[in-house]
């Protein structure tokens, strides 16, 4: 039954007006994935060629296919030939300087102020030139599409595909970019009466907080100013996707929620979502299965009816009519797919921002006035989005929407999840992300895979680590919430193997899910080929992609892709002057990077050493 449905009745049931919506389609209901016991894992091979192959069994869709010998691959990681057989020499030296000024506190720390006195001192041109020299010319490929055509071609003769980025930011103050934040997340209810509505801290917008830059470095973060500039980031985004249906037959772009529309929306969205799931959890508790797994959670529909009549949303007959009509409640249990699917993206905003009281026991709206300009703010978002998930599909592009933080990411993940259901029915073109330095990874992830397997549609998943690690630690704190982040670094990693194994295993299952493991930590890409051999899965399928930011760990993306891996650069464009906010990121980010590890350099530095010794001075790659 559609959220609409489900409303009317409850507000009716509560002397509320709400008028007629359109009900969403009925959901089908499915079997879970069964688990395949995996082969055990084969020891590592010595020697230095880069791929090296033993036959193993080929575990594939159709049984009778058990029998097929596939080669196993291994690839080394210290093969330096071939890590760097791509680049001059000159870029090898390059990127030596570069990754050597990164672990300097002084030069990273002030980099934006040396960068501004370099212009100052030198002049325009002289400052681009040096800059093309060293950091732009290490993490940014070119000003424009033409101008980056060329090592796009490059990096393809080597095996390594493009996801266009346009990096231009705002370069914004402090101050700035926290009344633009606290401008566009208040809602004129909550301007008029602060305090009135019964809304939680987290995602309420707060001053201190207003600047999402803080802490992050190695993400983009959009400011809304208005629609006109939203419209402006929109068509930013259709020349990516275009550019990169040009480029290759197999690209990816990416996209940013917030540079598409007011963060408000994003904010009232998630909080509706996350109530109506703690309303999930409660009625759970209620009937003693709150310590089970989220997909084990099924409540039996009658306790369920018994418990709904009792918090007072409605009489027994219109409860018995809410559940009935369609195939929600058939099997006589609900569990939080059937529940999550009450909540219809097609209805009118403001009834979609409807919350449950559980004081009360009774539906009430998020907000106390909700305008028409603030609805046809959040209707623009939801076209914009849909007309970028079109412009991917009619150029062949796969289209990767980003994380944010996590009081804007629950909407995020579940506009996400309404792209895929609509554009992912014949093959992957929407892929959402997911973190996996937040506790609650592994259950989006399960919860996710289970209905594409229900209504037949290609999964698609990023997995990253994450991004906003320090920001959402100290938000947490200080507002008073609970830190939505694991524990440690090894927890982190542990959640993101987890992850990382169960979409394989639902590959191996079915064919039907995609998951690009985006990730500079070697051990994390050893793990994704290990069981890739264990499951008989083949590069050759391209159904597991791995990517790495343009610049660095060269040493991994370069020998997966002449190895036949679908392997892809985060390839940042844009002029020199207008990128400096997103290479100051890269300073920084390569901070820790290369002072928690030299091997990166180490590796620069033996091949290097390796073409003097043999004479190659002047070496430069053949493609």
């Amino acid at each position: 039954m559609s959220y609409t449905k489900f409303i009317a009745a409850l507000v009716r049931a509560n002397s509320s007006n709400v008028g007629k919506i359109r009900i969403s389609p009925a959901r089908c209901r499915s079997t879970a994935a069964s688990t395949k016991s995996q082969e055990e894992k084969e020891q590592q091979m010595d020697g230095c060629p880069v791929v090296e192959t033993v036959p193993v069994e080929l575990i594939s869709e159709n049984k009778n296919a058990a029998n097929t010998q596939l080669s196993k691959i291994h690839i080394d990681f210290d093969n330096t030939q071939e890590a760097y057989k791509s680049k001059g020499n000159i870029e090898l030296l390059r990127s030596l300087l570069v990754f050597k000024l990164c672990t300097i506190d002084l030069l990273v720390d002030k980099n934006k102020e040396l960068m501004d006195l370099s212009k100052k001192l030198l002049g325009q041109w002289m400052f681009e030139k040096l800059m093309k020299m060293t950091f732009y010319g290490q993490f940014v490929a070119g000003e424009d599409h033409n101008s980056i055509k060329p090592l796009i071609q490059k990096n393809q003769a080597f095996g390594v595909g493009a996801v266009l980025d346009y990096s231009v930011e705002e370069d914004l103050t402090q101050e700035e970019a926290e009344k633009k934040e606290m401008d566009s997340c208040v809602s004129e209810a909550e301007k008029e009466s602060p305090g009135a509505d019964h809304r939680e801290k987290k995602y309420k917008a707060h001053r201190q907080f207003g600047d999402r830059r803080g802490g992050v470095i190695s993400a983009r973060t959009y400011f809304y100013a208005d629609e006109a500039k939203c419209d402006n980031q929109m068509e930013t985004f259709i020349n990516c996707i275009k550019a990169s249906g040009g480029a290759s037959s197999d690209g990816f772009s990416a996209i940013k929620m917030t540079a598409l529309g007011r963060p408000q929306f994003l904010l009232q969205f998630s909080e509706v979502l996350v109530k109506w799931r703690q309303f999930f959890n409660f009625l759970a508790a209620q009937q003693g299965k709150s310590q089970m797994m989220v997909l084990e959670q099924k409540l039996e529909l009658e306790q369920l009816k018994e418990s709904l009549t009792k918090l007072g949303v409605g009489d027994k007959d219109d409860i018995e009519n809410w559940f009935t009509g369609e195939k929600l409640g058939l099997s006589g249990t609900i569990d939080l797919l059937d529940w999550n699917s009450l909540i219809n993206d097609t209805t009118k905003i403001s009834n979609l921002l409807m919350v449950p009281n559980l004081e009360t026991g009774h539906l009430e709206p998020l907000l106390n006035k909700f305008t028409a300009e603030e609805e046809s703010q959040m209707k623009r978002m939801l076209q914009r989005v849909d007309v970028l998930a079109k412009h991917a599909l009619e150029n062949g592009v796969r289209l990767m929407v980003d994380a944010e933080q996590t009081y804007f990411q629950p909407a995020i993940s579940r506009l996400t999840l309404e792209m895929q259901r609509k554009f992912n029915k014949e093959k992957p073109i929407i892929f959402n992300t997911y973190q996996c330095y937040l506790k609650e990874a592994y259950d989006n992830v399960t919860v996710d895979v289970e209905l594409s397997r229900r209504e037949g549609w290609y999964f698609g998943a990023k997995l990253v680590r994450g991004a906003y690690m320090y920001q959402e630690r100290a938000r947490a704190k200080e507002i008073g919430y609970e830190d939505p982040i694991n524990p440690d670094y090894e927890a982190t990693n542990r959640m993101y193997h987890k992850c990382l194994e169960y979409v394989l295993e639902e590959i191996e299952h079915s064919r039907k899910a995609n998951v690009m493991v985006a990730s500079h930590n070697e051990d994390t890409v050893k793990f994704t080929l290990e069981k890739m051999n264990e499951m008989g899965l083949s590069p050759t399928e391209n159904k597991v992609y791995f990517g790495q930011l343009l610049g660095m760990c060269d040493q991994i993306s370069f020998p997966l892709g002449q190895a036949g891996f679908p392997v892809y650069k985060y390839v940042p464009y844009g002029p020199v002057n207008e990128v400096i906010p997103y290479l100051s990121r890269r300073a920084q980010e390569n901070r820790g990077f290369m002072k928690g590890s030299q091997r990166e350099r180490s590796l620069l530095w033996k091949e290097l050493k390796r073409r003097v010794l043999g004479g190659q001075i002047f070496y430069k790659p053949v493609y």
